[in-house]
């Protein structure tokens, strides 16, 4: 992975950070071209890759759209509508009219895995702040919450006491977010769910891995996982027609 020199950065999220900060100030409004994988390979002095995935991760992220032969521009604000909702679950219980706890598990540092520091532009086995959370609704476990977070975004994550606020509130009081991924899938309980969600062997539950974003960069990877006869996921998407 390439670097910048000075701050360790990897060098696309530098090109990503550049072109967000263009947009944000207003120098670049609306529908203006962005500097070409040329220009950005000759301005930051990295390869035609590194300027490719600047740009096509942003475009994945709805901040810039493409036009064959034409080039990069920036997208409209209100081009995209997130089909879900980034909520903390401490307020989704609490809406149910119902008692969210939380038990900490684990808080601790820990060798960056592979597929996390890939996830959070890391390197592999360097340090990586780890919780583990169960969440509860009134006193039944809901949720089992794992969470790798970058210490290079959120130096004092570890002192911090999350029976009395969750991760997400923190994260978004320190690390305000800008953008998430995520990723919905089924999955079979293993051993470890089952122990701390309290289901059967093998019960069906819903995981949802997201990893998300402040203005500097990528903050957090976690698997949230939740038995499924427990928890469902829901959204509402507004479609604006095209004229």
């Amino acid at each position: 992975m390439q670097r910048s020199n000075d701050s360790g950065t990897p060098k696309f999220a530098a090109i990503k950070e550049f072109i967000l900060s263009q947009i944000e100030s207003g120098n670049w409004p609306e529908h203006s071209r962005v500097p070409s994988e040329h220009e950005l390979c000759d301005q930051f002095a990295v390869s035609r890759m590194t300027a490719r995935r600047a740009l096509q991760e942003l475009t994945e992220q709805g901040v810039l759209y493409r036009t064959q032969g034409v080039g990069s521009f920036v997208a409209s604000p209100k081009s995209q509508s997130a089909l879900l909702e980034i909520r903390n679950i401490a307020d989704e219980i609490q809406a149910r009219g119902h008692f969210h706890s939380a038990r900490l598990v684990q808080l601790t540092s820990l060798p960056c895995p592979t597929v996390v520091a890939t996830a959070l532009g890391l390197v592999r086995n360097e340090p990586v702040f780890f919780s583990l959370i169960v969440h509860f609704d009134n006193q039944t476990p809901l949720q089992l919450e794992a969470r790798y977070v970058n210490p290079r975004m959120v130096p004092l994550y570890l002192q911090q006491d999350f029976g009395f606020q969750t991760p997400h509130e923190y994260l978004s009081a320190v690390a305000p977010l800008t953008e998430a991924d995520h990723i919905i899938e089924a999955v079979l309980a293993d051993e470890f769910t089952c122990k701390h969600l309290k289901i059967s062997a093998h019960e069906p539950c819903l995981r949802l891995t997201r990893r998300t974003f402040s203005r500097e960069g990528a903050v957090s990877f976690a698997y949230l996982t939740s038995a499924g006869s427990r928890y469902r996921l829901g959204g509402h998407l507004n479609i604006t027609p095209q004229s």
